[in-house]
């Protein structure tokens, strides 16, 4: 045998690229893609039925005359704008806005600050911490319906333990109406939502506040950032997106606050509680009429719209600035 004969006998083969490679890639990752599609669908699908039809169908009974009748003919008259025309034209409707504002306001800014201060009081290691901060996850456990009636009765006028408590330590000479006044019953029902409220914000500003890296603070600690200054300018930076987060969650849920003014007030005396939501659940559950009580929640959700939208763009620019 020759010498070249030999080497390519020797000769390893090379391996050809198979035509078939490309398709079989192509063919895994198209399968890939359906996987995660089909992932997505049982979500997706969720989403559309309990959240988009009925969003859908509440703005479309907005613009009907729905009543309790369609529901045994079947007919729901095209009406238009005259359902929103109703509502706001309504002497009520003024009330009914201020109170909506006046109850987020008040609750936002008492949920706010004191879930603040309890979130930096529990950032500290102390004895007993953790348990202290489960205590206060409990009015978040209790289901509004229950804690309203507690509430009820401990503001009630004339046995109610508060008043009783007060009178004793000699803070009132008089039981105080805290339900049963139209100057003070708003009053009651934000303090109420207040106490309701504090476990969501204290709950999140305190991972907020978890999340902070301790270096930062011993950094500061050297420049003279100590208290108050590194509060500003190392805690309320770096707690701001989640700040962000608590604030329009938060008045996106007060928007529309119903069980607990049904069970404290029912939206009295005299409509002193009277809110956007109350008004919308009893134009459709107590008079029977579905098509305004959905104009007004309708309403109540471009508010919280437009909410966000201007909440995000001024954050937005303050960020940039």
């Amino acid at each position: 045998m020759s010498e070249a004969e030999t080497l390519r006998a020797t000769r390893s083969p090379q391996p050809r690229s198979s035509a078939s490679e490309p398709k079989r890639r192509g063919l895994g990752r198209r399968g890939e893609e359906i996987a995660k599609i089909l992932f997505v669908v049982p979500a997706a699908f969720a989403i559309v039925v309990l959240f988009g039809y009925p969003v859908v169908k509440n703005l479309l009974m907005s613009f009907q005359e729905y009543t309790l009748r369609t529901f045994i003919t079947g007919e729901a008259p095209w009406v238009g704008l005259q359902n929103y025309l109703t509502v706001i034209k309504d002497d009520l409707f003024a009330k009914e806005l201020a109170n909506t504002a006046l109850f987020t306001i008040g609750s936002i800014v008492g949920q706010f600050v004191i879930g603040m201060l309890l979130a930096l009081f529990f950032h500290k290691h102390f004895p007993l911490n953790g348990i202290l901060r489960a205590l206060f996850l409990l009015p978040w456990l209790i289901p509004l319906i229950v804690g309203s009636a507690a509430w009820r009765a401990i503001l009630e006028q004339d046995s109610g333990i508060l008043n009783v408590t007060l009178e004793r330590l000699g803070v009132i000479t008089e039981p105080v109406p805290w339900l049963t006044s139209p100057d003070v019953a708003l009053i009651a029902v934000i303090l109420v939502n207040i106490w309701l409220g504090i476990p969501f914000n204290l709950t999140l500003l305190y991972s907020g506040l978890q999340a902070i890296p301790d270096e930062l603070y011993e950094a500061g600690s050297l420049d003279g950032a100590t208290g108050w200054k590194a509060f500003w300018h190392i805690t309320w930076p770096n707690l701001r997106a989640v700040v962000n987060v608590v604030l329009m969650l938060g008045v996106i849920y007060t928007l529309k606050v119903i069980d607990l003014i049904l069970g404290l007030t029912q939206g009295g005396p005299a409509n002193a509680t009277q809110t956007i939501a109350i008004q919308s659940y009893q134009r459709s559950f107590v008079e029977f009429k579905f098509g305004e009580g959905a104009a007004l929640s309708n309403i109540l959700i471009v508010i919280s719209l437009v909410f966000a939208i201007v909440y995000v763009r001024a954050n937005r620019r303050q960020v940039d600035e």
